[in-house]
């Protein structure tokens, strides 16, 4: 990773927000644009809060967030910064028919963490619920944000997967991603609804993502398992940009690109340079396997231009948001397992 001068730190999650959320000038013409309203599905996940308020910060007509909203607080976020917020639970046929049309749809709904655990509700949420929404909305344009975890570890010293290689989910969660795609992809060539497959690899923050597990098993003196030695990660921002500008690649059939970070990065590396700023010295156990999960970014780097916040930075933001103890969304990324249990 190369020195490079550094920003300051983000000392809040008021400053935190702030920084993600902030339209360049290239998401503010793409969302406006868009001649109606945008429908954000799983507003209150990991990136849709991010999302929804950059759009909204964009100048967006109207930004409706749907979720059950199982936490009040998200609610009251995103109604604080102009999203017009929706309960619903996405599973319930009648409270799904019930959400008002709109012409721009973002699917965020997944399940993930302690889907090991409900393999069934694991299915319903990452294939079911894709093929309810492009039921209810064949006439609108869908942006669907999957997962890497839907190719097969790649060799390290490559280049990664680009969107034309061979798929090899590992485990039920990736598998049901899969499953999500394949329906999103019949109705969208059945019903002629223009669609843009996402797969994203680990959209990263300063209360979520890889680099904060790392940092924190550095800091705590865990050991970090090196068998997954390389990832990809993008600053969530970063992924929520090109996500804002993503509707003019929607296609029928539906049409697929990577979402994620240019460099290889190494896990080992990327703990030594956290633990230089947290001056603990990490602990490693294991040996790099010779596969990774990996993506390759080509085709959004020639779309949308290469991600703004690079690792080094989010690194040095990570470093102090850990070492002062700033708040975590408690949702390890599980990025070290090789079996696809998460």
């Amino acid at each position: 990773m190369s020195t490079q001068t550094l920003l300051p730190p983000l000392r809040s999650e008021q400053e935190l927000m702030a920084q993600m959320t902030a339209p360049t000038p290239a998401v503010r013409e793409a969302v406006q644009a868009l001649d109606s309203d945008i429908m954000v599905l799983g507003v209150a996940g990991k990136m849709g809060p991010t999302l929804a308020e950059m759009l909204v910060r964009a100048g967006a007509k109207r930004v409706i967030g749907v979720s059950r909203f199982s936490s009040p607080d998200s609610r009251r976020y995103l109604d604080s910064v102009g999203v017009d917020t929706v309960a619903c639970d996405l599973l319930d046929d009648e409270s799904v028919a019930k959400l008002p049309d709109a012409p721009y749809l973002y699917l965020l709904a997944g399940f993930k963490f302690g889907s090991s655990g409900a393999p069934s509700l694991n299915w319903a949420m990452n294939t079911l619920v894709p093929a309810k929404l492009m039921e209810r909305f064949p006439a609108s344009r869908m942006v669907y944000v999957s997962s890497g975890n839907v190719y097969r570890f790649m060799p390290v010293d490559g280049s990664g997967a680009d969107e034309d290689a061979a798929l090899g989910p590992v485990g039920e969660y990736a598998e049901s991603r899969l499953g999500g795609e394949r329906l999103v992809e019949y109705y969208a060539e059945r019903n002629g609804t223009p669609t843009l497959i996402v797969r994203l690899f680990y959209a990263t923050e300063l209360r979520y993502g890889i680099i904060l597990d790392i940092a924190t098993k550095v800091k705590e003196q865990t050991p970090i398992d090196l068998a997954m030695g390389y990832a990809n990660q993008i600053w969530q921002g970063d992924a929520c940009d090109m996500l804002a500008r993503s509707f003019p690649l929607c296609a029928s059939p539906a049409d697929i690109i990577n979402l994620t970070g240019t460099e290889k990065l190494s896990v080992q590396a990327v703990a030594e340079s956290l633990g230089e700023r947290l001056g603990v010295a990490p602990i490693f156990t294991g040996e790099p396997e010779p596969t990774a999960l990996l993506g390759d970014a080509t085709r959004y780097v020639e779309t949308f231009g290469a991600p703004r916040v690079p690792p080094e930075q989010i690194i040095d933001w990570v470093a102090w948001w850990v070492k002062h103890d700033g708040a975590t969304l408690g949702k390890p990324t599980k990025y070290e397992s090789r079996t696809g249990n998460f």
